[in-house]
């Protein structure tokens, strides 16, 4: 949950959710009494890391590794619960004393936010006995959770017991953050009847409620990064890929969802570092940088051509382009300087096996992603997930162009998710 949100910082899934008008249970102003379960999607940078800073495309795509919410009205009308197994935290209030801080955080949610305020964050800090210096990712989240909840539930603050549960590792830039902002927004919102509940499960919300929602969201994103772009909050509410460039983000409409192996080298970098470094060879070396640049534009500009063309499915020759990018995009990296022993190791072992692999996010270790065509065996995926696993790399099979924000049933559950939420 505390990802760097390196940019500076809409989609489609494959039942074509985007377009769909839904009945709904509208609720007005009235709490719900229900448990409800909401889950939103991370992120990745599929083309454009870097280039984008410098006022290039980037597209963001949803990752299908999720952040998964169990909402439970209270056992009485005196506490509210957060509870993030993945952090070890669990901490409970009284309503009581929240209630003492309403007047400096109510505002309407039907229009949009207007903070988190210095002042905000500092009554919280206080509140929960954080320093104002605080940094660590169960302070972040937890400051998120407190500013987020008093701010949309208002003068009648509910009795609630909330646990999170992710799928995403944090500090990836894999857009955890986001994921946990998106996903508690959505679920205070519901539970106060700030937006309808679809009637049924699996069923996204309409574009306005998503649009308040992620506006909500981008608040929490504000309160752990300070200065977030809206990418990550943007991708974890609508899924599937949006263009990103020069600040604006515009969906991109109807993309395929991509298989691949998404790898976690585990080595820790400094974006601002990285991001500086490419900034000063820019300077020094405009005349080669900038063509790079360029062709990194280029590159997203293709990708995004070839995902739109494929909608009804990618053929052979669609695959190939996009591995072509990959291979190309990974050495332009490497030119600018976000390159990184770990992630070499990787594409050899990927490229060994016949695969694909680029960095993903702001390099220098961190994360990558390799293409996995559909018709790809098993048995070369795991021998490549144990071969990476040797070098102490994390690895998930997994898919992109994934589905946003959206609410659940608790029978549609992943099972590694009901076991957690069993154990909370």
């Amino acid at each position: 949950m505390a990802d760097a949100d390196w940019l500076s910082e809409r989609g489609r899934d494959e039942s074509d959710w985007r377009g769909m008008t839904v009945a709904c249970t509208c609720v007005g102003s009235m709490m719900v009494d229900r448990e409800l379960f909401v889950s939103a999607p991370g992120k990745v940078i599929l083309h454009g890391e870097h280039a984008v800073v410098h006022g290039k495309v980037a597209l963001a795509v949803g990752l299908n590794l999720r952040t998964f919410l169990r909402l439970r009205p209270g056992k009485d009308n005196g506490t509210v619960e957060i509870n993030l197994p993945n952090i070890g935290t669990k901490l409970t209030w009284k309503i009581s004393d929240l209630q003492a801080l309403v007047p400096s955080f109510h505002n309407s949610p039907e229009s949009k936010p207007l903070g988190p305020s210095p002042e905000q964050l500092d009554f919280l800090k206080t509140f929960a006995g954080f320093s104002n210096g605080t940094t660590d990712t169960e302070s972040l989240a937890v400051l998120a959770f407190l500013y987020l909840y008093l701010s949309i539930c208002g003068q009648a603050l509910p009795s609630l017991e909330i646990v999170v549960w992710s799928q995403l590792p944090t500090g990836a830039g894999l857009g955890s953050s986001a994921a946990y902002s998106v996903s508690i927004a959505a679920a205070l919102l519901a539970t106060s009847g700030k937006i309808s509940i679809p009637a049924q499960e699996n069923i996204r919300w309409t574009q306005a409620e998503l649009t308040l929602i992620n506006s909500w969201a981008f608040q929490g994103e504000k309160v752990i990064h300070g200065n977030p772009s809206g990418v990550d909050n943007a991708v974890g509410t609508w899924g599937g890929a949006l263009r990103f460039q020069a600040g604006e983000i515009n969906p991109i409409e109807r993309v395929p969802v991509l298989e691949i192996l998404l790898t976690n080298t585990c080595v820790p970098r400094s974006t601002k570092t990285l991001v500086a470094g490419v900034k000063d060879k820019l300077l020094k070396f405009p005349g080669i940088m900038e063509p790079v640049l360029s062709s990194i534009n280029a590159i997203s500009e293709e990708c995004q051509r070839v995902l739109q063309a494929g909608v009804e499915g990618l053929t052979i020759e669609q695959y190939s382009v996009l591995e072509e990018l990959i291979d190309i995009n990974q050495h332009h990296l490497n030119v600018i300087g976000v390159g990184h022993p770990s992630l070499d190791r990787l594409c050899q072992a990927t490229t060994s096996h016949g695969l694909h692999s680029k960095l993903t996010g702001a390099g220098g270790g961190g994360c990558a992603i390799t293409l996995l065509r559909p018709d790809i065996e098993p048995s070369v995926v795991d021998a490549v997930k144990q071969e990476l696993s040797a070098y102490g790399y994390q690895c998930w099979r997994t898919s992109i162009g994934a589905p946003g924000v959206s609410l659940h049933s608790s029978s549609m559950l992943p099972e590694d998710v009901t076991r957690s939420f069993n154990k909370a």
